[in-house]
């Protein structure tokens, strides 16, 4: 569920921006970034780095959109998108409060937030998800600067780049307990 909520702004943007305006598909997804911030606060949660961002994102593109320059194609506003998410990313990583971890952080007990491996499996998953983002970033990319490419190799680079970023999401804090659990047995052993 918390995947979808995170997700669901972008989501929104790609599909609207299919049979809607630049201006309409912006801001809905700025309203619905917004609103899963709200949504969040709401039940008990913080103000994450990445929705408070998405919200600013997708804002600041509508703004310019609409008050400014009007002209941006569907895949140059998709490469705005996908470079203000991967700012994002880095800049979490940067300051050293990797944008998972706020997410992680209220998903499990107090105990295992304070375990060594803890803040160290939120930062390899991060740096998946900015992987992520440099793929879509990259198709864009392509779409945009390699004539006759079909826009959906764009679509679909996207989307596998998505797909394996939340499957690792999942896959990696298992792994990683279950090599915790063997270090530990091999110690007890000694």
């Amino acid at each position: 569920m918390t995947a979808f909520l995170i997700l669901a702004p972008f989501g929104t943007f790609a599909l609207l921006l299919l049979v809607a305006s630049a201006t309409v598909s912006l801001f809905t997804a700025a309203a619905l970034a917004l609103g899963v911030v709200i949504w969040d606060v709401a039940r008990g949660g913080s103000v994450k780095m990445l929705a408070a961002g998405s919200v600013l994102l997708f804002t600041a593109i509508g703004c310019y959109v609409t008050l400014i320059d009007g002209n941006w194609s569907r895949t140059a506003l998709h490469l705005a998108v996908d470079l203000g998410v991967l700012a994002i990313a880095l800049l979490s990583l940067a300051i050293r409060a990797p944008f998972t971890l706020q997410y992680a952080r209220e998903q499990v007990d107090i105990e295992t937030t304070k375990l060594p491996g803890f803040l160290a499996t939120n930062y390899v998953i991060t740096w998946a998800w900015t992987f992520a983002f440099v793929a879509m970033l990259l198709a864009d990319m392509l779409v945009i600067f390699v004539p006759g490419i079909p826009l959906w190799i764009g679509f679909a680079i996207a989307f596998a780049a998505r797909n394996a970023a939340l499957y690792f999401t999942k896959w990696y804090p298992q792994y990683r307990r279950g090599k915790d659990v063997a270090v530990k047995l091999s110690g007890d052993l000694r």
